[in-house]
């Protein structure tokens, strides 16, 4: 477990399945993981299980914590992990509007990019986002991302297309 001053994050676990699969299956969600089909309860127990195996999965995905109530209020993800070449992508959810701009994220990711460092000796942290997304570019760019690129019209929502920026970080600076 990794803690800040107002949220810690821990390795997701079964008794997580439900909220998780709450979390998962809004479809306002969907947009910026890519998902098309709601998941199973099967399918989410499935993710927690392999959740624990980066080395095998290339994935490592903990819940985002309250301090105060010990509330799960979002996710933190590692995933398609290259241990050869020390690089990660890392995906962040706060599943409710309640909690989001209230610095729990940034937090979050602070705390993810000292285990990525410290733990897994990962060298690169990068993201892909959204560019209708300004949130999530404001997070990673207060975070230390750098955007080093863009893939033009890469994403289609309804019937407008969206650029990607793609994001990265250096932990070995």
């Amino acid at each position: 477990m990794f803690k800040s001053v107002n949220v810690f994050i821990r390795l997701i676990e079964k008794e997580d399945a439900m909220k998780v699969l709450i979390w998962e299956n809004n479809p306002n969600h969907w947009k910026v993981s890519d998902t098309e089909i709601p998941f199973s309860m099967q399918d989410i127990l499935y993710l927690i299980d392999q959740a624990h195996h980066i080395r095998t999965t290339g994935q490592v995905r903990f819940v985002i914590c309250l301090n105060e109530t010990e509330e799960a209020i979002g996710l933190i993800d590692l995933y398609d992990t290259n241990f050869k070449h020390g690089r990660a992508g890392v995906g962040v959810l706060i599943a409710t509007s309640e909690e989001r701009n209230k610095g729990y994220a940034l937090e979050s990711l602070e705390l993810l990019k000292k285990y990525a460092k410290t733990i897994l000796d990962l060298h690169c942290l990068y993201c892909s986002i959204h560019s209708d997304n300004a949130a999530s570019i404001a997070l990673f760019g207060k975070s230390g991302f750098e955007h080093v690129g863009t893939r033009k019209e890469w994403y289609k929502d309804q019937d407008k297309r969206i650029d990607e920026l793609m994001f990265q970080l250096c932990l070995k600076k």
